[in-house]
């Protein structure tokens, strides 16, 4: 080959990389400012370090935290029975992680979009009878007398205070949302705005009714999980089918919640473990993908059974995970990502918010560190609390 034609070739490669990179900078350009955000801003350093890591302990909190309370649930369920059953809340907890064991093996998130559908539905059937159920045990002749002050000294005050915004983090949380985002079709604001609106009103209109209710029925006394208030003794508030229905609601939830939470672990070690080239059902694919599966629902089981103290578990997934992913990151990412005037409004405020809520997730920290030492002095590992 002469030396004209190698010239020839140069120029036709370099051409063809220029059009190439035209090609991807205007189909950036064209992307939805939303979608453009994300793109830029979890990249290679942000994504890989520091988002990526924050979601992935978020969501397998939010698996344990799943594990945990399905468990509690069924020994509500079993104490509804036999009001002096002798069976350990640890026992309950490793029935309900071979439940998700099952249910761990579907496929891929696309697989869940019916169970998603099936879990809204029983979290509004479970918050409607739950909040009748408050109403009707505190107007109940059995009902205990209800204290509304705040307990406790003023340094447990405060440091609940701070564990309290944990967990209303954790309630209002939402740890995938850029993953919805990016791969949203254009134009991405208008979808994410009404999706948004729509998950805020069911969260609202949930949490509220059941934590008003069962604020108003037990005062102080009501506990994490407001079902349990409902059995005093060997009698219960409301009538017995209904509190069975009610924790089968919560149930069902649950088990389609943490599969749900699941699923970014899933990618991760499938992603490291799978072939893409494979048929995902190939031998060569399904064997990882159950053993990997599998191995992540029984340490999440083996956790939630060790420490049993839901509140606690809520407030140290709220303070180290939704506090810094939903407040302090996009605040921090959209000032590194599109550089704002210091002189812009934009930049100060974005500023303000990401110190505030960096300060509440440190505070949040210490809190829900500190309650889950003081829990473990008060009761060993696969305590059976009720």
């Amino acid at each position: 080959m002469g030396s004209g034609e190698m010239m020839e070739n140069d120029r036709i490669n370099h051409g063809a990389d220029m059009n190439a990179r035209n090609s991807l900078e205007t189909g950036i350009q064209k992307l939805d400012a939303g979608a453009l955000f994300v793109l830029k801003s979890k990249g290679p350093g942000w994504g890989r370090y520091c988002v990526g890591p924050i979601q992935f302990l978020v969501c397998y909190g939010a698996v344990v935290g799943c594990t945990l309370l399905g468990g509690q649930t069924m020994k509500s369920i079993y104490l509804i029975s036999r009001p002096n059953g002798m069976a350990k809340l640890y026992e309950f907890v490793v029935v309900f992680g071979a439940f998700m064991l099952t249910l761990a093996q579907i496929p891929s998130f696309h697989s869940l979009r019916h169970i998603n559908l099936v879990s809204l539905m029983l979290c509004l059937a479970y918050s409607a009878a739950t909040t009748a159920g408050s109403i009707y045990a505190g107007h109940s002749a059995h009902a205990p007398s209800k204290d509304y002050s705040v307990s406790g000294d003023r340094q447990d005050r405060v440091l609940g205070a701070f564990s309290a915004i944990a967990i209303i983090a954790t309630t209002y949380g939402n740890g995938i949302i850029p993953e919805i985002q990016a791969t949203a079709a254009a134009p991405v604001k208008g979808k994410m705005f009404k999706g948004l609106c729509l998950c805020y009103t069911v969260v609202v209109t949930t949490f509220f009714s059941v934590a008003v209710s069962g604020y108003w029925a037990f005062g102080n006394q009501a506990d994490s999980i407001i079902l349990s208030n409902f059995i005093v003794g060997d009698t219960t508030l409301v009538p017995k089918w209904f509190l069975v229905m009610t924790n089968v609601f919560a149930l069902l939830q649950l088990a389609a919640v943490g599969v749900v939470y699941l699923q970014p672990t899933n990618e991760v070690l499938e992603g490291l473990s799978s072939d893409p080239k494979m048929d995902q059902y190939s031998a060569r694919n399904v064997v990882p993908r159950l053993i990997f599966r599998s191995l992540s629902i029984v340490i999440a089981t083996t956790i939630a059974a060790m420490l049993p103290f839901f509140g606690d578990l809520n407030a140290l997934i709220g303070a180290f995970g939704f506090l810094p992913l939903d407040f302090v990151m996009p605040a921090v990412l959209y000032n590194v990502t599109f550089k704002p005037s210091k002189r812009d409004l934009v930049f100060w405020l974005n500023a303000t918010i990401s110190t505030v809520f960096s300060g509440l997730a440190v505070l949040g920290s210490i809190s829900a560190v500190r309650q889950i030492a003081l829990d473990a002095k008060n009761y060993k590992l696969f305590a059976n609390v009720s």
